[in-house]
């Protein structure tokens, strides 16, 4: 497992390099280059050059990667000239917004979409499985600005139940203390969730109903119980880890039409002014910390498969 982990480290080092490289070139790329896109298009060249030569835009693109990723080495992502603020301090204070959103979406949508995937794969092809099984592919199918925008039409505009904003608290203590406003997003969040975890509970299940170990297990005289949560669920949930690493991205870049929609302070919602505004900065930071989430739930996914499963190993 060391081994494993010492190249998985070495890959995480190159592929990090390579995106920042090619994330940091095209973004130089916009039209006019960063320094319009800091000064508007009205800028004189004079006010250009003069600019340019302040915070080194007129050196090759090589010097100011180079010149930037080793502050991004020593945690300096830069200073965001836009909104006057160090990146590190804008990203630092929508962080734990997004996590929490994703932290809850996720949760209820796997207290929700685990059971009733079982449930599906036990009663496979039955009425229930049935209707259930076309919630999931409306779920599945459904871009999540649509989910959001129709419950704050029904619930807020309609029926006025709840409002049609996230809480707007700078604090993790301040946004859980008005739960109310976290019940939409969270919906959102976790009804695009449900469908994902339902669908592939439900085959996962199926898969391993069927396998040579549940009939000896039913031979020996195991309950249908036990065979189910104690065998099949188990092997079941290999699946579910892989996406649950695969989801670690979320919580940097957040679910962004989900936080626009509801004008929630996250991360997504930060990226989506940064990409409006051309805010080069703040976007390369995004860039490469979603990034690394994402190498980091690939590396926890491959971890949970050997603890789910035995049979795995990492030599």
């Amino acid at each position: 497992m060391t081994g494993y982990l010492i190249r998985r480290l070495l890959q995480t080092i190159v592929v990090t390099v390579i995106v920042t490289i090619i994330t940091f070139l095209l973004l130089h790329l916009v039209p006019g280059g960063e320094v319009r896109a800091i000064l508007g298009v009205r800028a004189s060249p004079v006010e250009v050059r003069t600019y340019s030569k302040e915070w080194g835009f007129d050196q090759p693109l090589y010097v100011q990667y180079g010149k930037w990723l080793w502050q991004m080495l020593h945690g300096n992502f830069g200073f965001d000239l836009k909104q006057n603020a160090p990146v590190s301090t804008l990203i630092w204070a929508a962080l734990p917004r997004t996590i929490v959103l994703a932290f809850i979406g996720t949760g209820v949508g796997l207290l929700i979409g685990i059971p009733l995937g079982i449930l599906q794969a036990v009663r496979r092809h039955s009425v229930a499985d049935n209707v259930l099984t076309g919630i999931a592919f409306v779920g599945y199918g459904s871009p999540t600005f649509l989910v959001g925008l129709l419950l704050v039409q029904w619930f807020a505009v309609n029926l006025h139940i709840f409002p049609p904003f996230a809480p707007q608290a700078t604090s993790i203590g301040g946004i859980l203390s008005d739960p109310v406003a976290l019940i939409l997003p969270v919906a959102t969040y976790a009804f695009v969730a449900y469908a994902l975890w339902s669908r592939y509970m439900r085959s996962s299940v199926m898969d391993n109903i069927v396998q040579d170990y549940v009939r000896t297990a039913r031979s020996k005289g195991a309950s249908e119980r036990r065979v189910l949560w104690g065998h099949i669920f188990r092997n079941s949930l290999i699946s579910i880890v892989t996406l649950l690493g695969l989801q670690l991205p979320v919580i940097i870049g957040g679910a962004i039409f989900i936080e626009v929609v509801f004008n929630y302070p996250g991360m997504g919602l930060l990226f989506y002014d940064a990409a409006l505004n051309t805010d080069i900065q703040l976007m390369l930071a995004i860039t490469v910390l979603t990034t690394l989430i994402t190498i980091l739930g690939n590396l926890l996914a491959d971890i949970g498969y050997a603890m789910l499963d035995p049979r795995v190993r990492y030599a």
